[in-house]
């Protein structure tokens, strides 16, 4: 069970979601928001893309370079839209090319999830820490 709450803590929390669930009850808006952030990762497809992005040079990615996940181009478009509406990707069109982050308020998230595997010095070495590390 320890390992469920601090999954959830590490994903809920940052300035724009809710508290860690050890800290308090979620408000009925903050179980909303928070539901529908966990309905936007809940298909291994939508997690593996948010991965690409989050974990891709530069904190951002174009869309040619994180659709090889197994499915078909229109499926990776439809998986990227269902991200964008759950709050959890931006995108921008450049010329031909669409380019995703994750949303700033997520990239928290990102970050507690990689402590969860272990992967805090990693992350940092790499260049990609979403928020300021010690």
């Amino acid at each position: 069970m320890a390992v469920a709450v601090a999954v959830v803590d590490a994903f809920t929390t940052g300035p724009h979601c809710c508290p860690p669930l050890s800290e308090r009850p979620l408000t009925a808006e903050e179980a909303e928001r928070t539901a529908v952030m966990f309905k936007g990762l809940g298909d291994p497809v939508r997690l593996r893309l948010f991965s690409l992005v989050a974990s891709h040079e530069g904190g951002e990615a174009c869309v040619c370079d994180i659709s090889g996940v197994g499915v078909s181009q229109p499926t990776v478009s439809h998986h990227l839209k269902e991200l964008r509406e759950a709050g959890l990707l931006s995108s921008e069109r450049r010329g031909t090319w669409v380019y995703y982050k994750v949303e700033g308020h997520q990239r928290q998230a990102h970050h507690g999830a990689d402590e969860l595997h272990g992967d805090e010095a990693g992350h940092r070495s790499r260049g990609r820490c979403p928020r300021m590390c010690p």
